[in-house]
């Protein structure tokens, strides 16, 4: 194990600390990430087309009448 390390630490040295980049394992890790966002958002956009956000506006109104039709009732 100590001979594969004294063989690995001159090629740390080879490098050139101010051009350090993220390397191939860091574009796959961000090409991963950003297909798992990009699905994600195709996925949310379907579900949020099958959602129905309009009201019924009579059941506010049948609801509001409703207490008033029944507090008149009581007095």
């Amino acid at each position: 194990m100590s001979l594969a390390m004294t063989h690995l630490v001159p090629l740390a040295k080879e490098v050139d600390e101010n051009k350090v980049t993220p390397g191939v394992l860091g574009f796959i890790v961000f090409a991963a990430m950003a297909l798992a966002v990009w699905a994600l958002m195709k996925s949310m956009s379907k579900h949020m087309g099958k959602v129905d956000f309009k009201e019924p506006a009579d059941a506010d109104a049948d609801s509001a009448e409703s207490s008033a039709d029944s507090e008149a009732r009581q007095s």
